[in-house]
């Protein structure tokens, strides 16, 4: 059985994504009954231009609603950015056009809830947005990017922003350093969330220093999928990357996960599972490999974050978002405490200039040039 479909789309031509969307749902059946709330759940870290990547492509999202709306359901778009103000950054993004012109709802994910516990779940107190549980159906409209702290986002990584605003910094700041405790979380809320599909834009999507502060990439792919962690583990190996230095497959197999597997008859559609994306530029934030897993080699074996002043426009976002309480801003410079920085790097993701980068300690830099990324 079918368990990926992965379709070849080059551009953001609204007819051409309509007929990609259209595509990936029949060929999974995916269908919808009279009524039913289905909450369409994008990509929205930060308010951004379209043209920067970083965001679900308005276009799959309006093909998906449009879906939905045929079949009588009653779609509405929603995510829970870290800092940003919502409606700003569902603007920026063309998720609140969209809305207005399909007549949809576009809100936040706000008024946290617990999530049902799943056998075998690491984590037993995890809140999500009351709107993700009383939805009928979930549509999960991820986008692929590279990630700093957990090296590539894209299905299973997506549904993290059902936890609202501001307590997703205090998950960062509970998991610490631990990036396979981190995905073992993000595997939790994905098993308990459990969307009923995933669309991935993967049209252009992001390499480098993503999950904002990347470089566009065109991947010129659409993945779909019932299983996001059979998708996003295939797509880690057809970027070019190593999967011990993936964070999310450490944790499944550590769970002994079947998906851990990756047998290429999952996988069909236009694009074949031996395919592999060239040149695409990872992240060397740390190596999962070769070094033991000693909490005193932690931080040093992982990148920091460290601030560019010339591009630094003191919007002080940056502090504002760190749960560690690892830096200071103050007359547009940054004062990091490394001995409290957890290397999250929230403070990267949410500058919106590009101002904080990485830095690979001598270690890390050892390391990768003998055998690490």
């Amino acid at each position: 059985m079918c368990r990926v479909l992965f379709i070849s789309q080059d551009n953001y031509s609204q007819d051409e994504i309509d007929r990609a969307v259209s595509r990936a749902f029949n060929h999974f059946g995916i269908s919808f009954n009279k009524g039913e709330k289905v909450l369409l759940k994008v990509n929205l870290v930060a308010g951004h231009k379209i043209s920067r990547r970083v965001s679900t492509d308005p276009s799959i999202v309006r093909a998906a609603a449009k879906i939905i709306l045929e079949h009588g359901a009653a779609p509405f778009i929603a995510d829970s950015p870290g800092i940003d103000n919502f409606k700003n950054a569902a603007e920026k993004a063309g998720f609140m056009q969209i809305a207005r012109e399909l007549n949809i709802e576009c809100k936040e994910l706000t008024d946290p809830v617990d999530l049902p516990v799943n056998v075998g779940a690491d984590f037993h107190k995890i809140q999500v947005s009351r709107y993700v549980l009383e939805a009928d159906k979930i549509i999960n409209l991820a986008k692929l990017k590279t990630h700093g702290q957990m090296y590539l986002t894209m299905g299973v990584k997506n549904l993290f922003g059902c936890v609202p605003g501001r307590l997703k910094a205090g998950w960062h700041y509970n998991v610490g350093l631990n990036r396979e405790k981190f995905a073992s979380l993000l595997l939790d809320i994905y098993n308990g969330v459990k969307p009923a599909f995933t669309i991935l834009d993967g049209v252009i999507g992001m390499d480098g220093d993503g999950p904002t502060s990347g470089d566009p990439y065109n991947f010129g792919i659409i993945g779909a999928c019932v299983d996001a962690l059979t998708m996003d583990l295939w797509l880690c190996k057809m970027l070019g990357a190593k999967l011990e230095d993936y964070p999310l497959y450490l944790a499944a197999k550590k769970r002994n996960m079947s998906q851990c597997s990756l047998n290429p008859d999952d996988v069909e559609g236009d694009i074949t599972p031996d395919k592999i994306f060239n040149d695409v530029n990872l992240p060397k934030t740390r190596t999962m490999r070769l070094l033991p897993r000693l909490p005193f080699l932690e931080r040093l074996m992982t990148s920091r974050p460290v601030h560019i002043p010339e591009l630094c426009i003191g919007c002080g976002r940056c502090a504002a978002v760190c749960a560690a309480g690892a830096l200071r801003h103050e007359n547009k410079k940054l004062y990091f405490d490394y001995s409290k920085c957890i290397r999250c790097y929230c403070c990267h993701e949410m500058c919106p200039v590009k101002a904080i980068k990485f830095k690979e300690s001598g270690l890390l830099k050892l390391v990768n040039k003998f055998g690490g990324n």
